[in-house]
């Protein structure tokens, strides 16, 4: 049966070390099947932020080319992520009047639109606006508010701000690799919607995705997001570790990392041994995989110290019954879980994608959290499409920012 053009999802992770293109297909029964994967080296991206426009662009192409070949469809627009330390979250609180008559989807609306009208930076732009709670007349904890009756509707939110920069050029460079831009979304949001349960996010957890360039939180409790950050360390801090400790190639060190890194040197037997290769023509080189290990653990207990003391700077560290849960490519490390048990104190366990169909057991990975995540958040908020974006708001404004440029 061939598929329905507007049926199709594809999600695009921009990573610092991969670009990966995933596309879904949404069934009549709201089910997302995977039906194409595409990766691609990541050239022109630093911690989630382009600083080189033309080589992002190539990269998009390659891996939207190979998920096009796979997926048997041709891919006109994309839901993107971004990250990097330009990602801010507030706290803010809307209002509006509903005079003793049931609340209305417009009311829900107007009490959001109040919330988002708060002052920010000219240099920050809002990408999303998450309802936390809502209160009805003193009556608090309604998580839908939707036919409810009362005279006065609050809403407390969670807005998520990135740099008007940093957004402009992924959809500029998603733009000269001949894509639409469907919705700009927060990669740990996404993320999170890949690996979580409900029951998860209703006691409290949290998503720590460990990229290659920066590490992306997102701690949920009662249903609801309630705080997301990012931290200035990632996989990438540890190949480079890798590189100057075992004085090797970075290509090298990234290899050996994938190969033979584990995040506790005391889990490594004494004999293990790798080889490493040397730089300026010298012969390969045999080392104990231990030492190898000792370089990589304290970088990796920087890590985790840096989640623990943003958990408790929160206040959250005691909000979280679920744990935590690694997702990133980073994850995948032998030890990681360990290493977050001994550091964090508390229940850690690794995620992979939940929920769909289609090539599941492939994307069954921490590495596919986020570029299926994307699909998952497009497959919710899908809509016709009504020009050159599907969502009025920052895409809008986006493409009038960008048009001189394009």
């Amino acid at each position: 049966m061939a598929k329905k053009p507007e049926n199709i999802i594809v999600g695009l992770d921009l990573g610092t070390t991969k670009v990966c293109a995933i596309v879904g297909e949404v069934k009549d029964d709201g089910r997302v099947d995977i039906i194409g994967i595409g990766i691609s080296p990541s050239h022109g991206l630093k911690k989630g932020v382009v600083v080189n426009i033309d080589s992002t662009v190539e990269s998009i192409k390659k891996a939207v080319k190979e998920a096009e070949l796979m997926a048997g469809v041709e891919i006109n627009s994309v839901y993107v992520g971004i990250s990097g330390d330009h990602i801010k979250g507030l706290k803010s609180q809307g209002v509006a009047s509903i005079k003793n008559r049931e609340v209305g989807q417009a009311d829900i609306a107007r009490a959001i639109d109040t919330a988002r009208s708060i002052d920010i930076p000219g240099t920050q732009q809002i990408l999303h606006v998450l309802p936390q709670e809502f209160i009805i007349d003193d009556q608090d904890g309604i998580k839908e508010p939707l036919g409810m009756s009362g005279t006065r509707l609050d809403v407390k939110v969670h807005i998520i701000t990135g740099a008007v920069t940093a957004i402009q050029n992924i959809v500029k460079s998603c733009s000269r690799a001949g894509l639409d831009v469907s919705d700009v979304v927060l990669q740990p949001l996404a993320s999170s919607r890949a690996v979580l349960t409900s029951e998860e996010q209703e006691i409290g957890v949290a998503v720590v995705d460990i990229g290659g360039g920066t590490t992306d939180m997102a701690l949920f409790r009662e249903g609801s997001l309630f705080y997301t950050g990012v931290l200035p360390v990632g996989g990438n801090h540890v190949t480079n570790d890798i590189m100057i400790g075992l004085r090797t190639p970075s290509s090298e060190a990234e290899k050996i990392k994938i190969r033979h890194g584990c995040a506790l040197a005391a889990m490594v037997k004494h004999e293990d041994s790798i080889e490493v290769a040397s730089v300026g023509g010298r012969p390969p080189r045999l080392l104990s995989r231990q030492i190898l290990c000792e370089i990589i653990e304290p970088r990796v207990a920087e890590l985790f110290e840096l989640v623990l003391q943003r958990l408790k700077s929160t206040g959250s560290e005691d909000m979280i019954a679920s744990g935590i849960v690694l997702t990133g490519g980073t994850a995948l490390m032998e030890g990681m879980q360990d290493a977050a048990e001994k550091y964090l104190g508390m229940p850690i366990r690794r995620g992979g994608p939940k929920n769909i169909g289609g090539l599941m057991d492939v994307v069954n990975s921490p590495i596919y959290a986020t570029g299926v995540g994307l699909v998952l958040y497009g497959a919710e908020n899908h809509q016709p499409v009504q020009g050159r974006f599907l969502h009025g708001g920052i895409m809008n404004r986006l493409w009038k920012w960008l048009g001189e440029y394009l």
